[in-house]
């Protein structure tokens, strides 16, 4: 089959992933890095195989706004926002590869790409780009570089917000497609836990730039007045009960 007919087939192939994965994907909870903001401690891991899939990835920095959504002096002040591709697998602009784009979440991306290998393992298949940003405020995406400087500076800690997040990464997708001349190329973006609402988020407020979204582990719902903050609880407690008497009539 010609690589032609094999990307014609691609808008069917990505609504399969989309449906198979809202099924079946989710990160181990164990895995997923913790970032502590009080403190600026990540939860060290143990050492896997799955480090050495950073060799194939190329580090960028791009030059970003601090303040998307307001126009005084200080909003155009930039930082640096680190960004990792991995340029093996992808088909080429010319037949409208995808974008694979996994969306930092509170911890330095070094960790997502140690331990998060789906996108690398479905670029193949897919003949996909790989791309992996990092939060604003984390790793090595921190205004004037330091973590401890920015939360306790008011002015400056306004800024660490999920709209301005989704904004930076907005920002540097459509950079990316242009830079590449891959205007037809779709973006997928995925996430797990807080990075997976991003992503649901990041579908909804920007559809012009995201085909779909992966959301693993994501509690879209668990806000105030929405989910009740014991309902986990709730149904696990009532699962052991019904368990506990059913053993007593055997």
């Amino acid at each position: 089959m010609s690589s032609t007919l094999q990307f014609q087939r691609l808008p069917f192939k990505l609504f399969s992933l989309l449906i198979f994965l809202s099924f079946n994907t989710a990160f181990p909870y164990d895995i997923i890095p913790r970032l502590d903001p009080l403190r600026g401690r990540v939860r060290r891991l143990p050492e896997t195989s799955g480090a050495s899939m950073s060799d194939d990835f190329q580090t960028f920095y791009y030059t970003q706004t601090l303040d998307h959504f307001n126009y005084r002096p200080e909003s155009y002040t930039t930082f640096k926002q680190r960004y990792l591709i991995n340029f093996k697998y992808w088909g080429g602009a010319n037949v409208s590869a995808p974008i694979f784009a996994y969306l930092g979440a509170e911890a330095p991306i070094d960790n997502d790409l140690a331990f998060i290998g789906f996108l690398t393992e479905n670029a193949a298949q897919f003949g996909a780009l790989v791309v992996f940003i990092e939060h604003r405020f984390y790793g090595k995406s921190v205004p004037f570089r330091s973590f401890i400087k920015a939360l306790e500076n008011a002015n400056l800690r306004g800024h660490f917000n999920s709209a301005q997040a989704l904004a930076d990464y907005a920002e540097i997708l459509i950079y990316l497609k242009k830079k590449l001349s891959a205007p037809y190329s779709p973006v997928i973006v995925i996430g797990g836990s807080y990075g997976g609402m991003l992503a649901s988020w990041f579908r909804l407020k920007y559809p012009h730039v995201a085909l779909g979204a992966l959301a693993s582990s994501a509690p879209l719902l668990y806000f105030d007045n929405i989910t009740p903050q014991d309902a986990y609880f709730w149904v696990v407690t009532k699962d052991f009960r019904v368990i506990q008497t059913n053993l007593n009539i055997l």
